[in-house]
């Protein structure tokens, strides 16, 4: 039994250790894939820009935040983790403590990584929005709604409130760099979950009004039911990975705090690593099938204005004029666009 503190601390001391070979390469990887994400995402969002319209501003909104996620991820990713602590797996650290000086380095660190989280769960979140308010426009045409964009930004102010309340409480010493990082993987966990829900039932009722709408208008509606899936099937595969990674995340957090008063032996070299791949590569993974989804979209309908004009259309229905409503008074071009 007079080991065992001994034994802890060995323990202690072992896992906290600057990078390995591993995690550095494996850093690097995913900085280049994040990298490239962000390039690509500008490039699309400066060609987006140069068209204009109505239909071009949403998808710049949708670029524009796929490169904010993609640029905040590639710093945090390309810095060396040695800049920002000397220990590659996180430990505890106090607000203004003398004895860690590095502890302003390593509330920064969790302040970009918390703010690449936003960014990434703002594209859901905007993508809902409009949803919402289509679905709401087509059910309900009399109902008085917001502006989407409005609903987005207050939403999102929420989630920036709590990262500036959890920011405040550290600061504050109410507790440590771990108390940060416990209410960002409980936060992540909750929005993921809601996303899942969300994405779920309002997938269904636009699936229903896209067939609607293709019956009524004449139209086929096969590509954008498919792109509803694609979101609707990968989306809640992420979300739902990411709501059952970050809630194992927490709990584990709590349990190692409740028993230690410290959460250092949970974040072991192996343990951080799985967290870190698995969390990232399924950020890089739907980061991309967005991409490859907004250029699929921009494509059909390049054809279909073109093309398809001339030869009555793909599988031989019509194309629709963007300022022709259907009979709910909803045009059907706005469905098509924004189901992105």
């Amino acid at each position: 039994m007079s080991s065992s503190p001994l034994h802890r601390a060995l323990g202690l001391v072992t896992s906290q250790v600057p990078e390995t070979t591993f995690e550095f390469y494996s850093d690097a990887a995913l900085g280049v894939a994040f990298l490239a994400t962000a390039i690509i995402a500008a490039k699309r969002m400066s060609y987006s820009r140069s068209q204009g319209g109505a239909e071009t501003t949403v998808v710049t909104a949708f670029y524009s935040l796929i490169l904010l996620t993609a640029t905040l991820r590639t710093i945090w990713l390309i810095v060396p983790s040695t800049f920002w602590s000397p220990y590659y797996t996180p430990h505890a650290v106090m607000a203004f403590d003398p004895d860690h000086p590095e502890w302003f380095l390593k509330f920064l660190e969790v302040l970009l990584v918390g703010a690449g989280s936003l960014c990434l769960f703002s594209i859901f979140i905007l993508i809902l929005v409009y949803w919402a308010d289509i679905l709401k426009k087509y059910f309900y045409p009399g109902a008085r709604r917001s502006k989407p964009m409005v609903t987005f930004l207050v939403l999102v102010s929420v989630l920036l409130i709590v990262q500036i309340l959890n920011a405040t409480l550290f600061l504050m010493k109410n507790y440590s760099t771990e108390g940060m990082i416990l209410v960002n993987a409980v936060t992540l966990s909750l929005v993921s979950l809601v996303c899942v829900c969300e994405i779920t039932i309002f997938s269904h009722r636009f699936r229903t009004v896209l067939k609607t709408l293709g019956a009524i208008n004449q139209v086929s509606t096969e590509s954008q039911v498919k792109r509803i899936v694609w979101i609707t099937v990968t989306g809640n595969l992420f979300f739902f990975t990411r709501a059952f990674i970050e809630t194992i995340f927490a709990v584990m957090l709590v349990v190692y705090w409740h028993k230690n008063g410290s959460v250092s032996e949970v974040f072991s070299h192996k343990l951080w690593d799985s967290y870190i791949l698995l969390k990232h590569w399924s950020e890089v993974a739907i980061l991309a099938l967005m991409l490859y989804i907004l250029q699929s979209r921009f494509t059909t309908n390049m054809d279909g204005s073109g093309d398809a004009a001339a030869d009555g259309g793909k599988n031989g229905y019509q194309t629709v004029p963007d300022s022709e409503p259907n009979n709910e008074g909803l045009p059907y071009q706005t469905v098509a666009t924004l189901s992105v």
